[in-house]
C-alpha cells in the first residue's frame, strides 16, 4: 500500500486544470524564489529588512518613498539593503557612504537601470537622464558641459534670463494685495526662460498656431516628473510588467505622443529657418544640437529622436528645479518671518532700493545664498538623485554589491543627519555663513544636483535661476499668507516623483517695497 500511494500522481492533478495550472505556476513561482535565495546567499549583502515573496519589501514602501527609506535607514545604518520586487537596492545615508558610491566607485555605479519611464517617455533611453553609460553617453554630457552649458553660452543668454524675470516682477506687482499661487509665477518664469534658450521663442505662448497651449504644456511637464520618479510595479517584479497594474505605462504612452508632437513641430521649424543657410550661426540649444547633428566628426551619430530627447530633457530640467526650490525657500520664509528681515536688511545695504538684483551681485550675497541652500538641504529636488546601477561587482564597508544592483543616495537622510547639522529639521540659513559648503558636487553634505559623472550637467543655468529669482522676490516685495491663515497653518507636504513639489501650491499675497517706477 505504502508504493502504491508513493507512485501515485499527486492530488492536485486529479483536480481541474485551472486548478492544476495555478498550483503549477504558484510551484514555479516558489522554485524560482528559493534558487534566487540560494543565491542570494553568496554575498554577503548590506543589512536591511527580510524581503517577502515576490514583493521584497515593497510593503514598507509608502507613498512618499524617500520618507520611508529615511525610516528604514534609522534602524539598518548608514549603508542598507532593500528589495524591490525581486532588484536589490543598495541605499547610501551618510556622508560618508554617499562619498563613497559618488566619488569611489563613481565609474562603478554610472549605470541607469532600465525603468519604463526611460523607455517610453525619453525616446528608449536616449535623453541624458537615462542613458545607459556608454559612449553615447559620454558624448551626451561632452555636449553638455562643452556646448550647451559653457560659461561663455550661459553668459550670452543673462538678458534672456534678466528680461523674463522682470516680467515676472510686473506681474506681481500688477497682482499686489491679491492673492496669489505663487507656482504659476514661477513656472512661467522658468518655463519662458528655458523655451527661449532652448527653443528660440516662447512656443507655449497662446496662439492660434500654438501646437500645445500654456496650461497643457506645464501639465505635461507636472506629469514628466512625476512618472519619471514613481515606483513602478513592473520595473522590479518584471512578469507582471505586461499588466500596468498601476496605469503608469499607459499614461506614458499618452505623454511620450504629447511631446512627440510638439518636438517634430520644433525641429521642422528650426530646420525650415536653417535651409539653404551658409555659415548659420546658431541662435538657441535646438539649433546648436541640429549643427552636431550634421557634424560627421561625432563618435556617435546623433540621430532625430536623440536631438529630441536632448531637447526634452532641457525644457524639463530647467523648468522644474528653479520653481520647485524657490516656492519652498518662500514657504519657509513666510513661517520665519525675521528670515525676510535678515535678508532684506542685507539686500537694501548691498543693492540699495533704486535697482533690482543682477547675477553679477549674487556672490555679495551671503545670505541670500545660505538662504538658497538651506532649502536645498530641506528640500532637495530629487531627494534620493536619480538612481544608479552597479556595472560591475564591487565592495562597499565589506559588503558585496553584485552587478546589476541598483543605487539610491538619499540626500534626504544626509540632510537630516544630526551629527552634521545643529537642529536639522529646522530652517536656519545662518547655519551656511561663513562657511565654504557648496552646492557643486565636492560638499557631500549638500548635493542638491548629485556629484560625480551622472552630475546634473545643467546645474550652473538652474543655480543662476534660483538665486537670482529668490534674490528679487525678496527684494522688490513684502509676503504674507491671505488674512484667513496663520503660519502655522501652511502646509509643508510634498509629492514624490522625480521632483518634490510642494503637495498644496503656496497661496501669498504679495506688497512692493521698491519705488513703484521699477516694476514698470
Amino acid at each position: 500500500m505504502a508504493i502504491m500511494e508513493l507512485l501515485a500522481p499527486p492530488t492536485w492533478l486529479s483536480l481541474s486544470t485551472p486548478t492544476a495550472a495555478a498550483c503549477l505556476a504558484t510551484f514555479a513561482v516558489l522554485l524560482l524564489f528559493g534558487r534566487h535565495l540560494r543565491h542570494r546567499r553568496r554575498y554577503n549583502r548590506p543589512p536591511g529588512p527580510r524581503p517577502w515573496p515576490i514583493i521584497g519589501n515593497l510593503n514598507l514602501i509608502g507613498p512618499l518613498p524617500h520618507r520611508s527609506i529615511h525610516a528604514l535607514s534609522q534602524k539598518y545604518g548608514p549603508i542598507m539593503q532593500v528589495w524591490f520586487g525581486s532588484s536589490p537596492v543598495v541605499v547610501g545615508s551618510s556622508v560618508e557612504m554617499v562619498k563613497t558610491f559618488l566619488k569611489t566607485h563613481d565609474a562603478t555605479i554610472a549605470g541607469r537601470p532600465k525603468f519604463a519611464a526611460g523607455k517610453y517617455t525619453t525616446y528608449n533611453y536616449s535623453d541624458i537622464t537615462w542613458s545607459p553609460y556608454g559612449p553615447y553617453w559620454r558624448q551626451a554630457r561632452r555636449m553638455c558641459l562643452m556646448e550647451l552649458f559653457s560659461a561663455k553660452r550661459l553668459e550670452s543668454y543673462e538678458y534672456i534670463r534678466r528680461e523674463e524675470l522682470k516680467a515676472m516682477l510686473k506681474e506681481l506687482h500688477d497682482s499686489a494685495n491679491k492673492s496669489i499661487l505663487l507656482k504659476d509665477h514661477l513656472s512661467t518664469l522658468s518655463l519662458n526662460v528655458i523655451s527661449r534658450m532652448v527653443l528660440g521663442k516662447k512656443y507655449t505662448e497662446k496662439s492660434e498656431n500654438a501646437v500645445v497651449s500654456p496650461d497643457e504644456f506645464k501639465k505635461m511637464l507636472d506629469e514628466l516628473f512625476l512618472l519619471n520618479g514613481v515606483l513602478n510595479i513592473g520595473d522590479f517584479i518584471p512578469w507582471l510588467d505586461f499588466l500596468d497594474l498601476q496605469g503608469y505605462i499607459k499614461r506614458m504612452k499618452v505623454l511620450s505622443k504629447k511631446f512627440d508632437r510638439f518636438m517634430e513641430h520644433v525641429l521642422d521649424e528650426h530646420n525650415e529657418r536653417r535651409k539653404g543657410v551658409e555659415d548659420y550661426v546658431a541662435k538657441d540649444m535646438v539649433d546648436v544640437l541640429l549643427q552636431l547633428a550634421d557634424d560627421p566628426t561625432l563618435e556617435v551619430k546623433l540621430e532625430r529622436h536623440g536631438v529630441k530627447a536632448f531637447t526634452q530633457d532641457l525644457i524639463a530640467g530647467g523648468t522644474e528645479s528653479s520653481a520647485v526650490t524657490v516656492e519652498w525657500a518662500i514657504s519657509e520664509i513666510l513661517k520665519k518671518p525675521e528670515i525676510f528681515k535678515k535678508a532684506t536688511e542685507e539686500l537694501d545695504r548691498v543693492i540699495g532700493r533704486e535697482r533690482w538684483v543682477k547675477e553679477q551681485d549674487i556672490p555679495n550675497l551671503p545670505y541670500i545664498n545660505a538662504i538658497a541652500k538651506e532649502t536645498m538641504r530641506l528640500h532637495p529636488v530629487a531627494p534620493m538623485l536619480v538612481p544608479r546601477q552597479a556595472r560591475e561587482d564591487f565592495k562597499v564597508a565589506g559588503y558585496d554589491i553584485p552587478k546589476g544592483t541598483q543605487v539610491l543616495v538619499s540626500v534626504w537622510t544626509v540632510g537630516r543627519d544630526p551629527s552634521i547639522w545643529d537642529n536639522p529639521n529646522e530652517f536656519e540659513p545662518e547655519r551656511f555663513i561663513g562657511k565654504e559648503i557648496d552646492v557643486r558636487g565636492h560638499d557631500y553634505e549638500l548635493l542638491p544636483f548629485g556629484a560625480g559623472r551622472r552630475m546634473c550637467p545643467g546645474y550652473p543655468l538652474g543655480l543662476k535661476v534660483i538665486q537670482a529669482s529668490l534674490a528679487n522676490l525678496l527684494h522688490g516685495f513684502h509676503w504674507r499668507l491671505p488674512e484667513n491663515m496663520k503660519k502655522e497653518d501652511l502646509d509643508m507636504e510634498e509629492i514624490f516623483g522625480l521632483s518634490t513639489p510642494k503637495k498644496l501650491p503656496l497661496e501669498t499675497v504679495v506688497e512692493p517695497r521698491l519705488p513703484s517706477h521699477l516694476y514698470n
